[in-house]
């Protein structure tokens, strides 16, 4: 039987509520107790899912938690991982964990000098229906991919985030807040990056917020938020990647991979489950029935509908790492692989050269049906 561990949550802002909901899924995770800056959040999540408010150094000081659950905004992902490594917890992060390879290196020495596992979101991609778009692949269907599209496209996220700022400043925009979904997939689809060039821009320079207390309340914009890409990959392949947050409409797939022998059609990757489709060599896309993966039952209402939703998933993938000594899938190393791609996106753009990746990493072990099963209570 799967050993429990107790889990500390820090930041109790708008993302906390899905894990809230949705750690208890896991049968390795207990919630234990919460913490915000703001005391308030913190005592407004403890009231409603009955878990214990608590100031963050007393948090971190609790003996029953094994784990901290990072879900503070990006610029203090790492102050905050590192003061919890610091106090004997594992870490796992909300992405992007770290804005910088030093940062998570240093992590890495902490966590090592101390035995501790460091993790990061996004596990979308452990998703039945991307672990299904890795089984086609995996299996030849649609021979060696050597190329594809990925597009993540919208107009921004002050229409409906009530507190947006953090979107439109360092450590945000579509490739620091989006783009860990898409690389993240297409690590676990096609493999590590070798070199990226890009380029980038933004349409304007202030936002409006549309929702909440602050309507009508303006927000700068400091960073890009329309990034054109292309991603060398170790196998060979290179795909494109457009991320923006410049787009009203379009007409594009959120991912397609094509093989020498096919082409597969992949959901978005922000979400677990979803469409697959392949085609072959009758150049035909043809929706094809996902297998029967306990990750993509839809389990979550969405304010536009029903989801399949485990975020959480890789938190108990890593916890069970812990307990077994083998690797886990949402590993620092991968982790820190896609934030070394993103950030040399940034910097291939800025800098008007292509940019070498300097980190590298495995493919994640494919989550099967019985290993995901094995995860739930």
């Amino acid at each position: 039987m799967s050993k429990e561990y107790g889990v500390g949550i820090i930041g109790c802002g708008n993302i906390s509520g899905a894990y809230f909901k949705l750690i208890p899924m896991f049968r390795n995770l207990k919630l234990v107790a919460c913490a915000d800056i703001n005391a308030a959040a913190s005592r407004a999540r403890s009231e409603e899912f009955g878990v214990e408010a608590q100031a963050i150094d007393a948090l971190l000081a609790n003996p029953a938690v094994d784990v901290i659950v990072n879900l503070t905004v990006p610029e203090a992902h790492y102050p905050v991982s590192k003061a919890a490594l610091e106090a004997g917890k594992h870490v796992y992060s909300e992405k992007p964990f770290v804005l910088s390879i030093e940062q998570g290196e240093d992590l890495r020495r902490i966590a090592d000098a101390k035995g501790l596992k460091v993790g990061s979101a996004p596990d979308t991609y452990l998703g039945g229906s991307h672990q299904f778009a890795r089984h086609i692949i995996d299996s030849g269907q649609v021979g060696k991919i050597m190329s594809g599209t990925a597009h993540v496209l919208s107009p921004g996220m002050e229409s409906w985030h009530p507190n947006p700022d953090f979107f439109f400043a360092p450590g945000g925009g579509p490739i620091l807040d989006l783009g860990p979904y898409y690389v993240n997939n297409l690590v676990n689809l096609v493999g590590p990056v070798k070199r990226v060039v890009a380029l980038a821009n933004r349409a304007r320079e202030e936002r409006v917020i549309g929702n909440g207390p602050r309507l009508g309340e303006k927000v700068p914009v400091i960073v890009a938020t329309n990034i054109h890409a292309i991603l060398e990959f170790e196998s060979g392949a290179q795909i494109a990647l457009m991320a923006s947050w410049d787009v009203w409409a379009h007409r594009h797939q959120n991912m397609e991979l094509y093989g020498t022998d096919g082409a597969v059609f992949v959901p978005d990757p922000n979400f677990f489950g979803g469409k697959v489709e392949v085609a072959g060599n009758d150049r035909e896309s043809k929706e094809v029935n996902v297998w029967d993966h306990p990750l993509t039952a839809q389990n979550y209402q969405f304010d536009w509908g029903t989801q399949a939703n485990y975020r959480g998933i890789g938190l108990a993938d890593m916890m069970e790492a812990v307990t077994t000594g083998r690797d886990y899938r949402c590993s620092l190393d991968r982790s820190l692989h896609t934030i070394d791609v993103l950030t040399a996106i940034l910097r291939s753009a800025d800098e008007g050269r292509a940019i070498d990746i300097v980190t590298t990493c495995t493919q994640p072990e494919a989550l099967g049906i019985e290993e995901a099963r094995a995860l739930l209570r």
